[in-house]
């Protein structure tokens, strides 16, 4: 799923620190704002109405005119192209993290957390990746932080924390399957964490402790209102 942040052409300068800390022109600075507007917009609309989503909806929400939006991403499959690059750069960072942890085992909880965390925050996410695979299908942008994550998954069972039977595919199933608890609504999202430990549970060796999961347990009232999409008022009147 995550590859680094593209690198600059070679031969060309990185900015000096001035550059890149001096305040910018008030036309260039609102041209980033609408930008950014854009931006937080198709992602919310993306992830309501998958990549089909419509272009002056995504406008409209981000209070900017469509030529604006068309003047920073000539068509649809630009758009998604620059979320998905945002997106790889936004999970790349959390590399450094991951290789800090004290044991291979710390450091697969804070990818499962983090790709958890990150996927019910932005449900946009999935319609996003399924359009590239289509857009690229021969790309592999991820394969560097995937052989990453397989060596973490090799250490994990050579110290006989993570079960013999796991591979990191298995980690990025199970993870997306917690993380898709974002596009079901805020009662689901709100149970992340929870399913996330009963998840890493399963992933222990037989004899490793288990702690406490973190939370509580929907009730039967709180889970049918979240099924059935209730109103918080409704939902209040239910229990």
């Amino acid at each position: 799923m995550t590859s680094p942040t593209r690198k600059p052409q070679d031969g060309v300068p990185a900015p000096s620190a001035p550059e890149r800390t001096a305040p910018l022109p008030p036309r260039r600075r609102d041209a980033r704002l609408n930008r950014d507007r854009l931006i937080a917009s198709a992602r919310t609309l993306l992830a309501q109405h998958g990549v089909d989503a419509s272009l002056e909806a995504i406008a409209r929400q981000a209070e900017v005119g469509v030529a604006t939006l068309y003047r920073n991403f000539p068509t649809r499959d630009d758009l998604v192209r620059v979320l998905y690059d945002l997106a790889l750069a936004q999970l790349h960072a959390v590399r450094g993290e991951i290789e800090a942890a004290p044991t291979p085992w710390e450091a697969l909880v804070i990818y499962t957390e983090r790709v958890a965390e990150w996927l019910v925050a932005d449900p946009s996410l999935p319609p996003i990746l399924r359009r590239m695979a289509v857009l690229e299908p021969s790309a592999r942008p991820a394969a560097e932080f995937d052989g990453f994550i397989a060596s973490l998954v090799a250490r994990a069972k050579r110290d006989g924390t993570l079960r013999r039977d796991v591979d990191a595919v298995d980690l990025a199933v199970l993870v997306t399957m917690v993380g898709s608890l974002g596009g079901l609504g805020a009662g689901y999202a709100g149970q992340w964490r929870r399913q996330l430990s009963i998840v890493l549970d399963g992933l222990r060796a037989a004899d490793a402790p288990r702690p406490r999961l973190p939370g509580r347990p929907l009730n039967v009232k709180e889970y049918q209102a979240t099924v059935h999409g209730l109103t918080r008022r409704a939902a209040r009147a239910a229990l």
